[in-house]
């Protein structure tokens, strides 16, 4: 099962282009962020909270026991990515990681759960420290847990 709708690719170009790239090869190329073999991505696409289209953007790799994390990060700017907000309005997501996209749901996770997901993301992609270091909010981690088809 698929999310449908009209899709509407990043105004960002480096979003919108290496999201094209991953999603035409199967997720064999444009598979990294900066094409560092160590920062792998896959490519979550959420339905926008106002605007109902879907959205897609790489998100680096964080997977455990088939459940992804997904840090919202912006980069440690001092308010949340707008995917975020999405998530919040419409918590089904698919995630591709290779070639073949599969529905998640998308929850925020807290207390010890956040912190043990929070040092698997630092441990993987180490920035994301550096990024809660410049902000004062307390970086969002979702968690993104299959559905069953009979769910959606």
């Amino acid at each position: 099962m698929r999310l449908h709708g009209e899709y509407e690719p990043s105004t960002t170009a480096w979003v919108r282009e290496q999201v094209e790239a991953y999603e035409t090869s199967g997720g064999q190329e444009a598979n990294t962020l900066r094409g560092r073999a160590e920062w792998p991505i896959v490519v979550v696409t959420s339905r926008g909270a106002r605007s109902g289209k879907l959205r897609k953007n790489p998100v680096m790799r964080v997977e455990s026991g088939g459940v992804y994390a997904a840090v919202a990060s912006k980069g440690g700017a001092p308010e949340h990515p707008v995917w975020y907000y999405n998530f919040l309005a419409d918590p089904v997501v698919e995630v591709q990681d290779g070639a073949e996209p599969r529905l998640y749901r998308a929850r925020l996770a807290e207390g010890a759960e956040r912190e043990e997901w929070w040092e698997r993301s630092v441990a993987l992609y180490a920035p994301y420290a550096e990024y809660q270091e410049k902000t004062d909010r307390l970086i969002p981690v979702f968690l993104l847990e299959p559905v069953d088809e009979q769910e959606r």
